[in-house]
């Protein structure tokens, strides 16, 4: 049987197939993004490998909202200029990047980490439901923008949530459906989000 020998050491190709398990790359990317950052090792590398360990060092969960940065409240929930009236409900920090990135939305966001979903056994216990009521009953908050995406499973959880919250003296709104149905916010461009934000409408 002939030996074909390794063509990369195997610190590169874990590096590699590191790479290769993030969302959107495959071997073939991850392969590619590796030569780049190889050849470009002050520039691409050495920035790269900074940038991760100052990351990984301060990585926390907003206790308020639940987005990912590195401060504890977020940057989102700590900045003065942000209407604290307006509160923005989506299901992952994925969405609440690709809603806040588009600079689109004034108010402040919850994080639910989830969506409702009775094939995989989601309850309204699993996701951030009762800290959200929280922040409501403590005031201060005169609409709530429902934010899931427009699958089964987030309008399952929109719902959910509509019905908890109509006894509560907040305005209650969603996303216009001028979204596809089965699109995911962090799929979606500027424009679509724009458009849904602007024409968002009572649930209910």
């Amino acid at each position: 049987m002939p030996y074909f020998p390794a063509m990369a050491s195997p610190e590169i190709e874990a590096l590699t197939q590191a790479l290769a398990r993030l969302p959107g790359l495959g071997p073939r990317s991850a392969r590619r993004a590796v030569l780049h950052l190889l050849r470009k090792r002050e520039s691409a590398l050495s920035p790269l490998l900074r940038a991760l360990e100052a990351v990984n060092d301060r990585l926390a969960e907003c206790h308020v909202c639940g987005n990912v940065d590195t401060t504890d409240p977020c940057a989102i929930c700590a900045d003065p200029r942000r209407d604290q009236r307006m509160l923005c409900v989506v299901e992952e920090v994925a969405d609440l990047w690709a809603l806040d990135r588009a600079r689109l939305f004034p108010g402040r966001y919850h994080v639910l980490g989830g969506r409702l979903s009775a094939l995989d056994g989601v309850r309204p216990e699993d996701l951030s439901i009762d800290r959200l009521l929280a922040r409501i009953a403590a005031g201060g908050i005169d609409e709530v923008v429902l934010a899931t995406n427009a699958t089964l499973e987030g309008q399952t959880t929109a719902h959910y949530i509509a019905e908890r919250l109509e006894d509560r003296p907040v305005r209650v709104t969603q996303l216009a459906h001028g979204l596809p149905v089965g699109g995911e916010l962090d799929y979606l461009d500027e424009g679509t989000l724009a458009q849904a934000l602007r024409a968002r409408r009572p649930l209910g």
